[in-house]
């Protein structure tokens, strides 16, 4: 049997317009995760497989850590266990951002190449909302999961204080991340407009992920630059463990990541918009 989502429901007859679009695109999604669902569990050995494959890889990166504390006690400021909260919140990152829009983006040049871009253009509903929610990683939230339990594992033996208003800047600032990484993938995808395929930078920016584990303090000069406002791997992850962890060295940092994330949402709408008058499909 086929998994089924319910609808939600209509708005109401005499709702505000601004009420009506957002139940509208609310239905829209919902049909979008149900057809999501059916396509994962119709290869449910292919869904089961990646979930342990991320699970592997994970526990790896954890190793990696208990092998590099072995041979010494921090890396800068950072101790053991602020690393391994590091580390889980890199990986819950990376699940949530691989769970909503990585296969996605990855997926625009082909759209492109194919003419299937056409079709989505066509039907009456914002083309990057279609484009870029129109599939969803299921399995990438259970490895989302398993990076918040080593989160609070992590956190239990630094002793930190929990508070409510911690957890949120927290969550709120780890949602900037992901927004700063899906707008820079979607912009680099969007070079598809004018290369036909760009797979390979997009999955070149997605391997750059890797570094946002490390502690921005094992890196100096030119790199730690490129990695923090270039390509802002390091400043995704470490600015919300600071906040977390009650490392941060200034006020500055966390509104830095929020002005970063409108920034780059601001600019990946501006790439969009010029990309598609550029577009003239694959028929033309």
């Amino acid at each position: 049997m086929k998994p089924r989502l319910d609808r939600p429901p209509a708005a109401p007859a005499g709702a505000p317009g601004w009420i009506r679009s957002l139940v509208r695109y609310v239905r829209i999604y919902a049909a979008l995760w149900s057809n999501s669902v059916t396509r994962e569990m119709t290869f449910k050995t292919n869904f089961l497989l990646w979930i342990v494959v991320e699970l592997l890889w994970f526990a790896l990166q954890l190793c990696f850590i208990g092998v590099l504390y072995l041979h010494t006690d921090a890396i800068g400021t950072w101790t053991r266990w602020q690393v391994v909260l590091l580390v889980g919140t890199s990986h819950f990152i990376q699940e949530i951002f691989q769970a909503f829009f990585l296969i996605n983006c990855a997926n625009l040049s082909e759209l492109v190449r194919t003419g299937k871009l056409d079709f989505l253009l066509l039907l009456p509903a914002n083309s990057r909302f279609l484009v870029s929610l129109r599939q969803v990683d299921l399995g990438s939230f259970v490895n989302a999961a398993t990076a918040v339990v080593v989160m609070v594992y992590a956190a239990q033996q630094l002793e930190l204080e929990l508070t409510p208003a911690r957890l949120l800047a927290f969550g709120a600032l780890c949602l900037c991340g992901i927004l700063v990484h899906y707008s820079l993938m979607f912009l680099l995808a969007s070079i598809s407009f004018w290369t036909v395929k760009a797979q390979g930078i997009v999955w070149g920016y997605y391997n750059l992920f890797q570094l946002a584990r490390m502690p921005d303090e094992a890196f100096r000069g030119v790199f730690r630059f490129a990695f923090t406002f270039v390509f802002p791997v390091l400043l995704v992850t470490n600015v919300p463990v600071r906040v977390l962890a009650e490392k941060l060295e200034s006020p500055i940092w966390p509104w830095l990541l929020v002005l970063l994330a409108i920034g780059c949402l601001l600019v990946s709408e501006w790439g969009w918009r010029l990309s598609l008058r550029r577009y003239t499909s694959a028929s033309s």
